[in-house]
């Protein structure tokens, strides 16, 4: 079968590699859509230091059933579209023993510490499916990422009437938007340029253009001077990093969804000050996918709006080329066959 292979930084094509055969308890799904995530970017680029070299990436997959092993529960049946929960959990970590398994220390996220699902076929445990015939095929790869950002607005315990500042509107920082608007919020959604104007069309109440205006000001203006409830940080810059401080009320709470890449600095004093709740957001759970998926069948227009452009699986080598040349104006780059 082919399989795209990122092959070292900046180079990657499509291979030939083995066909795989479903073991006990394992599904053999075809792969329909891949969506390509800032740590495939990152890993095509070289800055991502979680990923050995080759590397089939794509964690965010939406498929179709081809056949399981005989042990596999019946609902698993062939020509099912399945999504693909691609984070594993070792059951014996601390994170795993308080049921946070998307926090397994030892997890192996497909596309990065082994190899994902930018190839014609893969093996999983069923487990690792949650079978959904509702959606339309093309949006069963939208749920892992917008799962993100549902996460971690559960992890900021939003409540509805907080307000609830986004930093950073792609697609995890949009599924914050979604996640915290489901949950009852009035959202400040935080980007440069145009990203906020689809986070408005999400639900968010308000946008600061932060290549336009002093944030921290208006997000003082729009909330009476007191901050926002919550701050999820979905971009990963030392600057951000320190921003959510600043823009968070006192006795707010603050969720970090991205990583920075530099040592960030901070002026701690406000950490007491504000007596801070600070989170960190990993990955997502089943209950943030089932979450998504009811969020998803109900919204009133097709999220289609979020996917900025498509490849034909034949072309999938031209994909991240393409989005590393255009960052500024990509939310969601999906592979289709």
């Amino acid at each position: 079968m082919q399989a795209l292979l990122i092959e070292g930084v900046e180079s990657c094509a499509l291979h030939t590699v083995g066909d795989p055969t479903p073991g006990p308890g394992e599904v053999l799904i075809n792969v329909r859509h891949v969506g390509l995530c800032g740590s495939d970017l990152a890993t095509f680029t070289g800055l991502n230091p979680l990923v050995s070299l080759p590397r089939i990436p794509g964690h965010e997959i939406g498929a179709e059933i081809i056949n399981a092993a005989p042990d596999v529960p019946s609902q698993y049946a062939p020509g099912k579209r399945v999504i693909v929960i691609p984070y594993t959990a070792c059951g014996q970590c601390s994170s795993c023993r308080k049921g946070r398994v998307n926090a397994c220390r030892y997890n192996r996220t497909l596309g990065v510490q082994q190899n994902g699902g930018l190839a014609e076929r893969l093996v999983l445990p069923y487990s690792k499916l949650i079978v959904n015939d509702t959606l339309p095929a093309r949006h069963l790869a939208l749920v892992e990422p917008l799962s993100v950002g549902f996460h971690a607005v559960a992890r900021g315990q939003v409540q509805p009437g907080d307000r609830v500042a986004v930093i950073g509107c792609g697609m995890i920082g949009m599924g914050a938007v979604a996640g915290a608007v489901a949950a009852g919020a009035e959202v400040i959604a935080i980007d440069l340029g145009s990203k906020t104007e689809m986070a408005l069309r999400y639900g968010a109440k308000h946008a600061i253009d932060a290549g336009c205006e002093d944030v921290v000001a208006k997000v003082n203006e729009l909330t009476g001077g007191d901050g926002a409830d919550v701050v999820i940080e979905a971009v990963g810059l030392p600057a951000t990093f320190t921003q959510a401080i600043d823009i968070a009320c006192f006795a707010g709470r603050v969720v970090y969804i991205g990583y920075s890449k530099a040592p960030v600095t901070y002026d701690t004093k406000f950490f007491n000050m504000k007596e801070l709740d600070i989170h960190g957001s990993r990955n997502a759970t089943e209950a943030d996918f089932s979450a998504v998926i009811s969020y998803l069948e109900k919204l009133d227009h097709s999220p289609d709006d979020l996917i900025s452009k498509i490849f034909p699986f034949a072309d999938a080598a031209a994909a991240l080329p393409y989005w590393a040349g255009a960052r500024a104006s990509t939310l969601k780059i999906l592979i289709e066959r």
